[in-house]
């Protein structure tokens, strides 16, 4: 009885309370679908950015939540969407074995492009107490900025980092972000510029 306690809260070491949110939109995908052939090119720098942001990130105690699309896939769930996009074939393949959620990552699963709309990003983010979400992942002409907007719109402090965000057309990622740094306030910041403080203080 003692050793299935100590696994059970060995898998439950995610944070409590923290003040940031590092946000991964839709980066557990297969991109079989039309122009995701033109994405991964540009998928596969920003998965590597995103990356390296969440190991950061996570070592200073800062969650992550993945925030998914369900593919319109209603008995789906967040698990199995994983699992078929790392034993099957597809083209983002590369992309989901680079950003595989560990055990203590926190996940949402959305019907449309918000990772806010009909979902419970908001219950769980009030929960953490947070103030800032770092959003990051694809496409940052759509999901993320439909996010961007929402988190706007709930008084959220909003950090994009241009290099973790990718869309078929580079010339409309650039455009998506410029918009949220204009309307939304959004900060776009370099993710290695990005620096994250433990709850005790030390950096």
């Amino acid at each position: 009885m003692t050793s299935k306690v100590a696994n059970a809260d060995s898998l439950n070491h995610a944070p409590d309370k923290s003040d940031t949110a590092l946000l991964l939109i839709d980066v557990i995908n297969d991109l079989e679908f039309d122009g995701g052939e033109r994405l991964l090119p540009h998928a596969i720098p920003m998965a590597a950015a995103v990356a390296a942001l969440k190991k950061r990130a996570k070592a200073a105690g800062v969650p992550a939540i993945y925030a998914n699309d369900n593919f319109g896939r209603w008995r789906s769930d967040f698990t199995k969407l994983v699992q078929n996009c790392l034993a099957q074939d597809v083209r983002g393949k590369t992309i989901v074995e680079r950003l595989t959620p560990e055990e203590d990552d926190y996940f949402v699963l959305k019907p449309k492009h918000s990772a806010f709309f009909k979902t419970n990003l908001d219950i769980l983010l009030n929960y953490l107490g947070v103030h800032t979400v770092i959003l990051t992942g694809i496409a940052g002409d759509i999901c993320v900025l439909f996010s961007a907007n929402d988190a706007y719109m709930r008084d959220f402090h909003i950090i994009v980092p241009p290099d973790c965000v990718a869309s078929e057309d580079p010339e409309h990622n650039r455009q998506a972000l410029l918009l949220m740094q204009r309307v939304l306030k959004a900060e776009l910041t370099p993710s290695a510029d990005i620096e994250f403080r433990r709850a005790d203080g030390a950096s």
